[in-house]
């Protein structure tokens, strides 16, 4: 955005804080019909809200009041959500609490990943944010429904840890929302060396082999998990380039009885 404003000959400004001292008379002098706040990651002040004479509008990726907060692309798919969506809100004081103005759903795709997902919401969201301020004079803002909320606070480098007792599709769920950041762990039982996962699929299939466990399925090696098994696509060693699955079991020299671990039990080296 910042680029292509300046290609532009747009006027660029970077407050490290909105509330600080200055910024509503600077931004006063603009003259601005309408706002539009887009992942701005701060909270904005009355004093900067009411700068634009037709207020502030924020365009979240989410059907709020589901998910308000820095990443709810990734926790809908983390959560296991089949559908999300485009919000646009008239902007209060609070963290995605303000009254609806449009919202657009939209189906999750069983194999997508939040990068997948951000991609599509950003064209979404593009379309819906156009379609909002075309109508912006005929709008009766919906308040939400706070009771309904749920948050999606920013993820954090552990909210990627593999926990191989957990259900398959929640495990699946996990690898999908947490690419590209900050990728799902586990730890190879041998030597608990870490492994990034970043795509994988859920295999349907009957097994007695213990949790995180590899196991041949057809051509491939799997990993065993309550309810069926994960087949890894795309994996990362340390220092490494993304591989694929096959790959990465021939390099590493492991294969079907080599065990997966969670870094929730042991110390990450």
């Amino acid at each position: 955005m910042k680029q292509r404003a300046l290609e532009a000959g747009v006027p660029v400004l970077q407050p490290p804080r909105l509330r600080d001292a200055g910024w509503p008379e600077r931004l006063r002098e603009f003259g601005a019909d309408v706002a539009v706040v887009i992942a701005f990651g701060q909270i904005l002040p009355r004093a900067v809200l009411d700068v634009p004479a037709r207020g502030s509008i924020n365009v979240h990726a989410s059907l709020l009041p589901r998910y308000r907060g820095a990443a709810p692309i990734a926790w809908a798919i983390m959560r296991g959500e089949t559908e999300t969506g485009i919000t646009t809100i008239q902007m209060d004081e609070g963290m995605d609490t303000g009254a609806m103005l449009l919202r657009v759903p939209t189906p999750i795709v069983p194999d997508e990943t939040a990068g997948d997902l951000a991609r599509r919401l950003a064209a979404l969201g593009a379309d819906v944010l156009i379609d909002t301020l075309a109508r912006i004079d005929t709008f009766t803002p919906i308040p939400q429904r706070h009771e309904d909320a749920t948050l999606a606070p920013r993820l954090k480098k552990t909210d990627g840890h593999l926990d191989w007792d957990r259900p398959q599709q929640e495990i699946h769920n996990m690898i999908r929302a947490c690419n590209p950041w900050p990728g799902a762990l586990t730890l190879i039982d041998k030597d608990q060396s870490p492994l990034t996962i970043w795509n994988a699929a859920s295999i349907a299939c009957a097994h007695s082999e213990a949790n995180g466990r590899l196991f041949p399925y057809q051509a491939d090696v799997v990993i065993a998990t309550s309810g069926g098994a994960i087949l890894p696509i795309e994996v990362q060693p340390p220092n490494r380039r993304a591989m694929p699955w096959a790959d990465f079991l021939r390099g590493a020299r492991i294969g079907s009885g080599a065990r997966f671990v969670s870094p929730l039990h042991f110390p990450i080296p």
